[in-house]
Formats: C-alpha cells, sequence, structure tokens
C-alpha cells in the first residue's frame, strides 16, 4: 500500500514491537530486560525483535563473545517513534484510564505535567482539521488520488448538508 499509515503499521502495527520500542526509550537494549519488563514469552521477543531490526528501528549489536550476546539500540528511524508512542500515551490517558492517569509525560526542569500536541514545525501552529487537510504527494499512484479525491468530495457534502438552516416553521 503507498498509505504511510498502512506501511507504518506494517512495520511497528503489533502490539509487542511498540511495546519493545516503549522500553527502548526507557533505556532497555537487553534480550533479558525486554523479556523481564514485558512477561513475553523468548520465541514471540526474538520473532519481534528480529522484524524491528529488518524495518530499521532497532541495530543488533554484539556485546559479549562468551557467551554470545546482543543488545538492541534504537536507530534514527526508531528514535523518530517517539512522538508516535508520546501521542498514543496522551490519547490512552485521556479515553481509556478512568481510574486515572498511570503514566504522566512532565517537563524535567519545571516538573510539570505536559500534554503533547501535533505542531508545524514552520509556524509552531497546532496542527486542525479547521487549518489543514492531507493532500496527495509527488509520489501518490493514480488510486491513492482517486482516493483522497473521493474522501475530500464526502467530507464537502457532509459539510454543505451541515451549512444549509432548516426551513423556518410557518406562524
Amino acid at each position: 500500500m503507498q498509505c504511510p499509515v498502512a506501511r507504518g503499521l506494517d512495520h511497528v502495527g503489533e502490539w509487542w514491537s511498540m511495546l519493545i520500542l516503549r522500553d527502548a526509550f526507557y533505556g532497555l537494549s537487553r534480550f533479558d530486560d525486554f523479556q523481564t519488563s514485558l512477561g513475553i514469552a523468548p520465541n514471540i521477543l526474538s520473532r519481534r525483535l528480529a522484524t524491528l531490526v529488518e524495518a530499521g528501528m532497532l541495530e543488533r549489536h554484539r556485546y559479549s563473545v562468551r557467551p554470545v550476546r546482543y543488545e538492541y539500540l534504537l536507530t534514527e528511524r526508531g528514535r523518530d517513534f517517539r512522538p508516535v508512542l508520546l501521542s498514543m500515551m496522551a490519547w490512552g490517558n485521556r479515553h481509556f484510564a478512568p481510574e486515572g492517569q498511570a503514566l504522566e509525560l512532565i517537563d524535567k526542569q519545571s516538573g510539570q505535567v505536559v500534554e503533547p500536541v501535533l505542531v508545524d514545525r514552520l509556524s509552531g501552529e497546532p496542527i486542525t482539521p479547521e487549518r489543514h487537510e492531507v493532500r496527495p504527494g509527488p509520489a501518490a499512484s493514480e488510486r491513492m488520488r482517486a482516493r483522497i479525491a473521493f474522501r475530500h468530495s464526502r467530507a464537502q457534502a457532509r459539510q454543505a448538508l451541515s451549512d444549509t438552516k432548516p426551513p423556518e416553521s410557518l406562524p
């Protein structure tokens, strides 16, 4: 698929993969540490680590010869996934934590709780549906262009219907 969401999910959409990446952001890098933290079966962990290495999210480095042992370090691609995880954490806290937040993101200097938002790098303005929309990029296939045109036409039709005022009732 050409969709970047689908492509991204193809590499990290399995939930164990995201939890491994989360733990890597906390500084874990060794097989045993991931296994202890996650309570994951060794065979599943091996497959997930291999997939993340193949996807370029982690790099495997030998840290011991006898016995041969490897650690798994985040690559630049893997480090770029951090805002996605922080956004998921904020979303999960907002919508799926009726007992309260189990994790908070804080500013290390002020100690204040912060809430991640998606902003445009150039303007610093929050990304909102009112101001921003997705459009086909230069490499978009005809199918991708058609899909986006369809979505836009449906959204415009819904907007037109909601903008029309109901007829005034007769006295």
